[in-house]
């Protein structure tokens, strides 16, 4: 079972992260620069990384770089911002590249299930080093999106209604939210796979549209409020996590002094650091609600894991790359770029 968050960092606060000490001769000189920002939803972990990076580059310029943050989709739906960004509605954005694979494929690879992530920290340099890649950087250059950081979801696990599938044979059939490559590994499995966006699950949910869905563990199913009407939740199937980058428009980029460009780049380790936090953070804080809320949890057997990732895996990963090999993609260079650096980070 991988771990779910950074056991291994300090215990940061959110406070102490976005505060940074900067003298007056640190202070980078230049013009008055305001950007906005489109996300979904409320503020909560997964936009700590935003906020860190607004912060930053707030106080490192005395307040010239100003970066505005649009929470629960002000500016563009979540199944726009990629779209928004092209036109130059908006400098920056986050976007889960599951929502909308076709205009990104390269960028499916970070999506495939069951990926070796031991911790953040290892995700963290797998998609730092995978979005570096020159046929990745220019999948996205066609949407004049250019990639600046990941907002590290962590491990997916589902949360439910009815009857608790406690084997494998138990998800044939079911109606589940799932994206991406773990939509793909559920499709192997039995399941039906629908994708649905953020902020419509809890009411198809609700609803009975679906029976189960997958969100990041455990802030999300909590954020969305799925544990108001969920009965159980898986605690340790971990079939992946979605990949959702934050771009910023090239145009825009480009017209920054380069100073200001320095600064985004500068902003990302203080950027990652608040993201390990807030995820952990949001463990502590959201395990006993889930606890409280009655809801039941289901722990699989090794038995029944080894089945998941034998059904869900490697079927998956060999189809993605025969398919990005026939579309023109570097297949088997991408996805081994996955792998090394996974094998590399977690023996570091």
């Amino acid at each position: 079972m991988f771990k779910r968050t950074v056991m291994s960092i300090a215990a940061f606060s959110a406070a102490s992260m976005m505060a940074f000490s900067v003298s007056a001769a640190d202070v980078v000189d230049g013009p008055n620069v305001n950007w906005n920002v489109s996300t979904w939803g409320k503020q909560r972990a997964f936009t700590a990384s935003v906020e860190a990076i607004r912060d930053y580059v707030a106080e490192r310029t005395g307040g010239k770089f100003k970066i505005k943050i649009h929470y629960g989709e002000a500016l563009s739906k979540a199944r726009e911002n990629l779209d928004g960004i092209k036109l130059g509605a908006f400098q920056m954005a986050m976007f889960c590249s599951a929502y909308h694979p076709a205009k990104h494929p390269t960028l499916s690879g970070l999506d495939l299930p069951f990926l070796p992530f031991p911790n953040l920290k290892v995700q963290t340099a797998v998609h730092e080093t995978y979005y570096a890649d020159p046929a990745v950087a220019k999948d996205l250059a066609r949407w004049d999106a250019k990639l600046l950081m990941s907002s590290l979801l962590p491990q997916y696990e589902f949360t439910g209604v009815g009857k608790p599938p406690v084997t494998l044979e138990d998800w044939n059939g079911m109606r589940v939210r799932a994206l991406g490559g773990i939509g793909e590994a559920m499709k192997k499995i039995g399941a039906v796979p629908t994708t649905v966006p953020a902020p419509e699950v809890y009411t198809s949910l609700e609803r009975g549209t679906i029976e189960a869905a997958s969100f990041p563990f455990t802030y999300a199913h909590v954020a969305y409020r799925l544990t108001d009407i969920g009965e159980w939740y898986t605690a340790n199937m971990s079939p992946g996590a979605n990949n959702c980058p934050v771009v910023v428009n090239i145009p825009a980029y480009e017209k920054l002094p380069p100073e200001y460009q320095q600064l985004l780049q500068d902003a990302k380790p203080s950027a990652y650091e608040a993201l390990y936090a807030a995820y952990d953070a949001a463990d502590k804080k959201n395990f006993p609600i889930m606890k409280e809320k009655g809801m039941t949890a289901i722990t699989f057997s090794d038995e029944e894991i080894a089945k998941f990732r034998a059904v869900g895996a490697k079927p998956v990963w060999d189809e993605w790359i025969a398919k990005m090999n026939a579309d023109g993609y570097p297949g088997d260079q991408l996805f081994e770029l996955i792998m090394t650096t996974s094998k590399e980070a977690s023996s570091n």
